[in-house]
Order: C-alpha cells, then structure tokens, then sequence
C-alpha cells in the first residue's frame, strides 16, 4: 500500500498492513458521501498529514469495497465542476465498519504489549 509521512522519504514508505486502507475509506466515508479525491484528502487531513493515498492504491481498494457491497457509487458534479464518482457507505459497510475496528483495536493492544512489554494499560 501506499502510504507514508509527508516528511519521510518515499524510499523510507510505511507499508500498512493488509487491509488498512480499506479501514480507513470505510471510517471517512461515515462522515458523509465523497468522491475519490477527497477520500484522500480527508484521510490525509485526518492523520495531521502524515498519511497521503496513493491513488494507485485508493482506486482498486474503492473498486473491491464496491464488489463487496460495503460501499455503493454514483456519478456527480464535484466542486470544482468536474463529472467524479461518488461514494458512500451502505449499511454492509457500516456493519463491517464496527466489526474491523474492534479488530484494528485489539491488535494494537496486543502489539503494544509485545513491544513494550510491562507497561500500564498494555
């Protein structure tokens, strides 16, 4: 996956594991319809601009969560006047939402406590 810091070289990339971005279009996306450019934007603007989505990585990852009726499309008018695909999350995607970040939650917790092994609240 694409991502990495705005201030860290591109050879120096944060490889996110599998299934990250699709988290993270997911939880952007309950805040309301977008279209892909501002899927990216908001995730990058989310993360204090440490996160940019390639969009060699954003495209196929909106294309699957569509194939998996997780998120649904139609086209509109952007702001900037422009035809531009929109999308939004179903009630699939909602469900599958709540379900991946009590995942996301619980390996962050074991993770940390395998790294920082004895600590409080690990």
């Amino acid at each position: 996956m694409s991502f990495y810091p705005n201030t860290v070289a591109k050879d120096q990339r944060i490889e996110l594991l599998q299934g990250t971005l699709d988290l993270l279009i997911l939880r952007t996306l309950v805040f309301g319809r977008r279209h892909g450019q501002g899927i990216a934007r908001a995730i990058q603007a989310a993360s204090d601009e440490e996160l940019l989505v390639d969009h060699g990585s954003l495209y196929p990852a909106l294309q699957r969560l569509e194939e998996r009726k997780w998120i649904a499309s139609d086209w509109g008018i952007s702001s900037n006047n422009r035809k531009a695909k929109f999308y939004e999350l179903t009630a699939a995607g909602r469900r599958q939402l709540a379900a991946e970040q009590t995942k996301w939650d619980r390996m962050v917790r074991a993770i940390g406590r395998v790294l920082r092994p004895g600590e409080a609240g690990s």
